[in-house]
């Protein structure tokens, strides 16, 4: 029985795929299977199979994308499932809800599940942004006057007005996943799934979905699941989090120790899983490494700090023809601190394939920072990576006065003077 207030539970959640094909891939792996089944054997294929660590290679065609994944979601939580590209945590987003079953294990939820995997899940392409609101809430189980009450409100929220009674295959994916966050987040689901989609949206709109996230969670006391690579983002909108690595749950906790232990296995970053870029890739980011006053070190406050990227310059093109923007934003998506080559000079290399940032005392006050990477090549956009990584800095004595500024106070110190006269 599951108690009062939980309102979902995973217990020893598998999932196994094999590698390339549809199915076992062999009548006699599906007979074997069902002979195990008729027996009341375990499924003999359970027994092999290796974690999803996709960057090197198995001896095994068998992957477990998900092994024993146990944990309980309370009514009103807000859990962010974090961990690398290829950790499970999609794989988990889609048990839950009920897009495809589970290997192994069982899920017991109370109350309806709205689930925003992908953009415009559920769309049909033919029928207009009003036919898809009315189609998408019959399936999330809604009644036709409960979608005509929220009507008005979730077209306002999409901020699509003009096009609503334009059919869905002519909207741009900005416009898909407004219109399906604003169905999934207006139509009162008791719990909802929301995949890495929001990074779709423009600056404006993830802020907005963001506060409708919490208005969801804290005012109506709805349960909200949410998977992102935004750092900031997950720390300001959840308060537990779940870490996931190579398919398996490693860390659960409050959302700051659970981003932390994150960070710590996340000095070496690689650029090159990420998929939502801009440009005409010429040049692009490969790999960042983030560190202290050494590599073994973590940012702190008023310390040296270093943000080494690496670099794919198949063309060898040197660095005078480059250009290399990094903004790096707070929590809430402000703008702190901006570093560009075109300030600066950043020396001449023929062939250059690494740059290094320091900065000889880290102005950032305690807390996870997001930076956006730009690069290019005779003045065309070559790489373009919105909140590429996220990093955390350490508590710090930037005055050297034993005493630490509250983050409240700044999120940027400075250094200054004061006389009383």
């Amino acid at each position: 029985m599951m108690e009062e207030d939980i309102i979902l539970k995973a217990e020893n959640i598998s999932k196994q795929y094999r590698l390339g094909l549809v199915g076992t891939g062999t009548v006699s792996h599906d007979l074997n299977r069902w002979w195990s089944r008729v027996r009341g054997k375990e499924d003999p294929y359970l027994k092999i199979g290796e974690a999803n660590d996709r960057s090197s290679k198995g001896s095994s065609n068998y992957v477990w994308a998900l092994q024993d994944i146990n944990f309980e979601v309370r009514k009103g939580e807000v859990l962010g499932i974090i961990g690398k590209n290829g950790a499970g945590k999609s794989t988990l987003l889609k048990i839950l809800s009920k897009v495809t079953g589970p290997t192994t294990g069982k899920i017991k939820s109370r109350g309806r599940i709205a689930s925003l995997l992908e953009v415009g899940t559920g769309f049909h392409p033919e029928l207009t942004g009003r036919e898809n609101i009315f189609l998408n809430g019959a399936i999330l189980g809604m009644t036709k006057p409960e979608i005509k009450s929220k009507l008005d409100e979730i077209i306002s929220f999409s901020g699509c007005e003009r096009y609503i009674d334009t059919p869905v295959k002519r909207y741009s994916s900005g416009m898909k996943v407004r219109l399906a966050f604003a169905v999934a987040a207006h139509l009162e689901p008791e719990i909802l799934v929301v995949d890495e989609v929001l990074a779709v949206g423009d600056a404006e709109f993830q802020k907005k979905a963001i506060g409708k996230m919490q208005d969801i969670s804290r005012g109506q006391g709805r349960t909200v699941l949410f998977v992102s690579h935004n750092m900031a983002a997950v720390q300001n909108l959840c308060n537990r989090g779940m870490l996931l690595e190579n398919g398996r749950a490693v860390f659960q906790g409050n959302i700051n120790e659970t981003i932390s232990k994150y960070l710590q296995g996340n000095t070496n970053i690689k650029l090159s899983d990420i998929e939502e870029r801009k440009g005409n890739g010429i040049v692009k980011f490969r790999e960042v490494k983030v560190y202290g006053a050494d590599e073994k070190v973590k940012p702190a406050t008023g310390s040296p700090f270093t943000i080494e990227l690496t670099i794919d310059n198949p063309q060898r093109i040197p660095s005078h023809r480059l250009r290399f923007d990094m903004r790096i934003d707070d929590d809430f998506g402000q703008r702190l601190s901006w570093v560009s080559s075109d300030l600066k000079s950043a020396g001449t290399i023929e062939d250059t394939n690494r740059i290094r940032i320091t900065y000889p005392k880290n102005p950032l006050n305690q807390g996870i920072y997001s930076a956006t990477l730009y690069m290019g090549v005779d003045n065309a956009q070559s790489d373009l990576i919105e909140n590429a990584f996220s990093f955390d800095v350490e508590e710090g004595d930037y005055f050297s006065s034993g005493k630490k500024v509250p983050v409240a106070q700044s999120k940027v110190l400075v250094d200054f003077e004061i006389k009383f006269m």
